[in-house]
């Protein structure tokens, strides 16, 4: 087998396993709120828990539009944050996703199954104005992390070694 096809199979390996592990209980795969997912700003992690950064995506949405759950879990919070609506959803494993501004979500407590709708993109252009978004935050552990790093199809790039031998 050449060096090429040797590095291939073991990054199919890889990404075998790195699903597999996924699947036992490290972090959930979730799924974009909205859809089509457009991005109109990306996560911009704070040098500092206290300083400026953008601590989730902004996703391109109309009024009205369905908000779904991004994975299985239970509806935390459910109401308004200062000027907007905003829904919560507790994953387990000390994942939480939010998102706002939202509209017509259900109370605390009600289980959700991820792409259900839980509510509709609010009035409120929200801080994208004048463009209409959802923003997506995710906390893991109370930190903001980037939601693409959970999301389905994407998750963090990881460079592996090439096996014994080959280097």
């Amino acid at each position: 087998m050449t060096r090429y096809l040797r590095g291939a199979a073991t990054l199919a390996a890889a990404c075998a396993l790195m699903g597999a592990a996924g699947a036992a209980g490290a972090l959930p795969v979730l799924v974009s709120p909205v859809e089509p997912m457009r991005a109109d700003a990306l996560f911009v992690a704070p040098r500092a828990p206290w300083a400026a950064g953008h601590r989730g995506i902004d996703l391109r949405a109309a009024t009205g539009q369905p908000v779904l759950s991004p994975g299985d879990g239970v509806i935390a919070f459910s109401g308004p944050v200062v000027d907007r609506g905003v829904v919560t959803v507790d994953h387990g494993g000390g994942v939480v996703t939010s998102l706002e501004p939202v509209e017509h979500s259900p109370p605390a407590g009600t289980e959700v199954r991820s792409g259900e709708a839980i509510a509709v993109v609010g009035e409120d252009a929200g801080h994208c104005a004048p463009v209409t978004c959802v923003h997506w935050g995710v906390r893991v552990n109370g930190e903001y992390r980037d939601p693409l790093d959970l999301l389905a199809g994407f998750g963090p790039v990881v460079l592996l070694p090439l096996p014994d031998g080959d280097g």
